[in-house]
């Protein structure tokens, strides 16, 4: 209970301090990203750690005798795949699909072609799903 409410306090303090310190100087552009930028570090890191101290003792407790470490790396596996493949996917659909749009504007013959670009990026989404699948059909 004491950790839950030191958890909020902290998070409210990560978001209210910032705010003031920004408000106290000068208020410029460079600051203002400065601040905010501080403000998320602050807020997302505190978060991270707060979830990892209050969900240490349920995670332990929930944790079966059966299971062993290749099963956890397995489960990271799996994990890794999926997000991995999925970055990829959005950092190539996006450069495919804007390179695509430019090229219709300029001759709309070549939809087609265009079209398997982009479908080709999103491929690598679906083959991270593919393989996360098949690591989770042997963790299991």
């Amino acid at each position: 209970m004491f950790i839950s409410i030191l958890f909020t306090v902290a998070l409210l303090l990560t978001i209210i301090l910032p705010v003031i310190g920004y408000f106290v100087g000068e208020r410029t552009k460079g600051r203002f990203k400065r601040t905010v930028i501080g403000n998320v570090v602050a807020f997302f890191g505190v978060f991270l750690l707060g979830t990892v101290f209050i969900f240490t003792s349920t995670a332990n407790a929930a944790v079966a005798d059966t299971a062993t470490i290749s099963s956890g790396l397995g489960l990271i596996a799996a994990g890794l795949a999926i997000g991995l493949s999925c970055i990829g996917s959005g950092y190539a659909v996006a450069s495919s699909a804007s390179a695509a749009l430019g090229a219709l504007s300029e001759d709309s013959s070549v939809f087609g072609k265009a079209l398997i670009f982009v479908a080709l990026a999103e491929g690598i989404a679906l083959w991270g799903f593919i393989v996360a699948f098949l690591i989770l059909t042997h963790v299991a």
